[in-house]
């Protein structure tokens, strides 16, 4: 039987242009407002904090309150 990723959180390594899979699953926690993101929709993330965002704006909240 083949195992799906459905619902199973990834371990991703970010980097500036991109991310490497470590752990495969189909998305990430929000660092800031704990949102499931689908990694097909995954766009923000920080390479220093090595975390992901949901959207531009709460990227922006977490390097402000850094």
């Amino acid at each position: 039987m083949m195992s799906s990723n459905t619902a199973r959180p990834a371990k991703l390594h970010y980097m500036a242009n991109g991310f490497r899979m470590l752990a495969t699953g189909d998305h990430v926690v929000c660092a800031v407002s704990g949102e499931k993101i689908p990694l097909d929709a995954l766009r923000y993330w920080s390479v220093v904090k090595q975390e992901p965002y949901a959207s531009a704006e709460l990227a922006t909240k977490a390097a402000l309150t850094a």
